[in-house]
């Protein structure tokens, strides 16, 4: 198939919330996309209003083998990747206590390795066009942290960093990397799509305080469907951001929380020069 007119998206957890709008809105755009989610019938009313310009796989990110025949197979098909978005991901609830072996590699294999798999999928198709758009979705809980949700931290903590690093080395191969960090939004990211640890009645006044907190955080949430105009601005821009928040709240939390990050080390670098010798 030719490249059609506009550019050619590959969008990770189409199914609902981000990924769904975000792919709705590359589309009325005139743009094309590959859609991935674990079950791609549930794209298929997409597929019925768009048509060509829409090719529904089938993906589970944690299968590394899937992500690269997938990426291959929207290469293959639109002929080039232009933004690739990596948006499959879920919550996880649990206090670090409370976490089984299985549930935390599972937070990791999903947040962290399937952005890897479909990142390091792109790349080479990418380096070869000599342009390219990253868009990996964090979190304002990829640079804070709040009680109960450590696994999804760890995660979005890790997919920050191999991406900061990764922006700075493919930066001369004309690719952009950016990190999406919304605050809260009315997307199912807490309800049926989070996995839930068994919890201990020794956290019950802790687990309280976690969603007394997490209420105030997230009282006025956003639109999804809004935050599509949001995407379309960065990868419109000449030079996107490497990390841009979504939504009003993240910024208060972020400047509270380096501000008390600054003064702690600033308070304690008697010890950093003690350590040096």
């Amino acid at each position: 198939m030719s490249p059609p007119n506009g550019r050619i998206w590959f969008i990770t957890g189409t199914s609902r919330g981000f990924g769904r709008e975000w792919a709705l809105a590359a589309l009325e755009r005139g743009d094309s996309v590959a859609a991935t989610a674990r079950d791609a019938s549930s794209l298929d009313d997409v597929v019925a209003q768009y048509g060509d310009r829409v090719l529904a796989l089938t993906l589970d990110v944690t299968d590394r083998a899937a992500c690269f025949d997938a990426v291959a197979r929207a290469h293959e098909h639109f002929g080039r990747l232009d933004i690739v978005v990596n948006n499959a991901g879920y919550g996880h609830f649990g206090m670090i206590e409370e976490l089984t072996e299985e549930e935390f590699r599972a937070q990791i294999e999903t947040n962290v390795f399937g952005a890897m798999w479909v990142t390091q999928a792109a790349l080479p198709i990418m380096r070869e066009q000599g342009s390219g758009h990253l868009l990996q979705v964090s979190s304002i809980g990829g640079i804070s942290a709040f009680q109960t949700v450590g696994a999804y931290h760890a995660s979005k903590w890790a997919l920050e960093g191999f991406s900061q690093a990764l922006a700075q080395e493919v930066a001369d191969f004309g690719i952009h990397v950016t990190l999406i960090e919304p605050g809260g939004f009315s997307t199912d990211w807490g309800g049926s799509s989070a996995r839930h640890s068994t919890p201990l009645p020794a956290y019950d006044g802790v687990r309280e305080q976690a969603a007394a907190s997490r209420r105030q955080r997230t009282a006025s949430p956003g639109d999804p469907a809004a935050s599509a105009k949001a995407v379309m601005e960065i990868v419109d821009a000449e030079q996107p951001p490497l990390r841009v928040f979504f939504g009003d709240a993240p910024l208060g939390i972020a400047e509270a929380d380096y501000a008390s990050r600054l003064e702690t080390w600033r308070a304690w670098q008697h010890v950093a020069h003690l350590a040096q010798g």
